[in-house]
């Protein structure tokens, strides 16, 4: 892979970083990757390589191409990152996955952020980013250097990933305004980003176990005269850690010295998180964990991801709380027609079962009890 054309151009509306992909060793076409974000922020973005090799990482490993030669100086603790990245890959992968050769200039020179102590953190507005921000809030004082200032709201994940679904921009804008007083009440910038990085690649394996951490860090690093920091909510707590595209072990990977990026709340599980959101009034009326995208819902309360969030919050006594969900009760039957093995689900359900027997609702866990054994 080749990667080249580094730039930066701008509009009435947007700027955009961007480099041209060049394959070698596969037959996929030439594209542009960029990520933009909008004008107001016009000064924070760049066109920087440390984005742009972390972000191309992944597809060409798994393309099998056998280098990605870039002209550009590289920071050597992000080199020696990704080359520990790279073997935990192929380790994961039992060796289907190959390191790359890395063509880059050596030995860049940090330069001195303007933005020295200001802390980012990637914001879905799904509980495990909603519980990070919160808890940061609670424990860091607005002066300390890791209080997160700005919150980076990312379309090209589950809204605008996958290309066959669309781009949905009016389901991202959505997004954004069910974050509008989340940002407020915490006091953080909300900053928009738009990326086709995913495009490269959206196997699904890839992206859910191996890649997406890697395109969070990648937009980070487009942000660094911004930010010098950037705080990833934790998928899994410590107990059930396994593969996955954001992991402890990977993320700190994408790091260079001007950008520290930080896998943080191993210690919570998924219910502490629930119970860490249900206590904030301005997050709990606003979460959004729906991949759906479904027409004038925030969560269509159908999903696998929405049944088990409201599960949860069932088990906690909140969820009639919550506008969030239009639904204040679960059926069994919501919960039964889902296959929980997918990308390692049984955690999340095994946790609840005390708790929904706790509250009388044996017809819920038996159900889950059956949805674990058939697993």
């Amino acid at each position: 892979m080749i990667l080249s054309d580094l730039s930066l151009t701008r509009d009435e509306q947007r700027v955009r970083a961007s480099a041209r992909v060049r394959w070698e060793d596969c037959d996929q076409p030439e594209r542009e990757v960029f990520i933009e974000t909008d004008k107001a922020f016009s000064e924070d973005l760049s066109p920087n390589p440390h984005a742009f090799l972390i972000g191309c990482l992944l597809p060409a490993m798994h393309f099998g191409e056998k280098r990605i030669h870039l002209d550009a100086r590289i920071d050597p603790l992000l080199q020696e990152g990704l080359r520990t990245a790279m073997g935990i890959i192929q380790y994961w992968s039992g060796g289907a996955y190959k390191p790359l050769t890395l063509e880059v200039q050596t030995g860049s020179i940090p330069h001195v952020s303007l933005a020295k102590g200001r802390a980012g953190m990637v914001l879905s507005g799904g509980m495990d980013s909603l519980a990070a921000l919160r808890r940061n809030k609670l424990s860091c004082p607005e002066s300390h250097p890791a209080s997160v200032k700005d919150g980076l709201v990312i379309h090209g994940f589950d809204i605008g990933g996958v290309v066959e679904r669309g781009m949905k921009y009016h389901v991202f804008e959505r997004a954004m305004a069910a974050l509008e007083p989340v940002a407020r009440d915490a006091s953080i910038t909300l900053i928009p980003v738009y990326t086709n990085i995913r495009h490269l690649c959206d196997q699904r394996e890839l992206w859910l176990e191996k890649f997406f951490g890697a395109v969070l860090a990648a937009v980070g690093h487009a942000f660094d005269s911004r930010i010098n920091m950037l705080q990833i909510a934790s998928s899994y707590d410590l107990p059930n850690l396994g593969p996955c595209g954001s992991h402890p072990l990977l993320d700190p990977c994408y790091s260079s010295y001007e950008l520290r990026i930080l896998h943080r709340d191993l210690e919570l599980s998924r219910m502490e998180k629930l119970r860490i959101v249900a206590g904030w009034e301005a997050a709990f009326q606003n979460f959004r964990v729906c991949l759906a995208n479904v027409k004038d819902r925030l969560n269509c309360g159908q999903c696998e991801k929405c049944v088990r969030t409201m599960a949860g919050l069932l088990a906690i006594g909140a969820l009639h709380r919550t506008r969030a969900f239009e639904e204040d009760d679960l059926a069994p039957a919501a919960l039964s027609r889902f296959n929980i093995r997918i990308r390692h689900r049984e955690p999340f359900y095994e946790e609840m079962l005390p708790l929904l027997k706790a509250r009388g609702r044996e017809d819920l866990v038996r159900t889950i009890e059956g949805m674990l054994a058939a697993s």
